[in-house]
């Protein structure tokens, strides 16, 4: 997996990219098991890539790519309609987990807003009983507060400068 010629920060990057390979200790194809300067089992992207490759180009069925790269052959169909519809784009995982908080809509910052604009400041711990009151939605005061700093800063572009 990792060789004498790693370059400085690889595995780094690979996170940060969200590209790195969780689980490289189950890649049993011989171009990523033989080592070397140029296969990379932490890297998720060319691992993936290498799997549609040999499904789509080398004839390799779908179950045996599976097994070579420690994949479900649900995950190896997937991965190769995926890359026949978006190309290389289409391998790259997608972030986990919400994008963003979820349950503090518009509608709510506008009423804490104009709740605060009629009756004053008020602390998030304050708000979020009236907010389930009234909108029947159950928040955390620091996902309230987090939401409510993070509307401030969209709203003033260039603050600061």
């Amino acid at each position: 997996m990792k060789n004498d010629t790693d370059p400085p920060g690889k595995r780094d990057r690979l996170k940060q990219a969200g590209t790195l390979n969780s689980t490289p200790e189950n890649i049993r194809d011989p171009r990523f098991t033989r080592g070397g300067d140029f296969f990379d089992a932490r890297d998720l992207l060319q691992v993936r890539y290498e799997m549609v490759r040999l499904v789509r180009f080398e004839q390799v069925t779908l179950a045996e790519a599976a097994r070579r790269f420690g994949v479900s052959r649900p995950t190896c169909f997937r991965l190769s309609r995926a890359f026949g519809r978006g190309g290389l784009e289409a391998l790259i995982p997608a972030p986990r987990g919400p994008r963003g908080p979820h349950k503090i809509t518009a509608d709510i910052l506008d009423f804490v807003a104009d709740y605060r604009r009629r009756h004053g400041y008020r602390s998030a711990r304050r708000l979020v009983p009236l907010i389930e009151k009234k909108f029947g939605v159950k928040l955390h005061p620091r996902g309230l507060e987090k939401a409510l700093v993070r509307g401030r800063q969209k709203k003033t572009p260039g603050a600061g400068t």
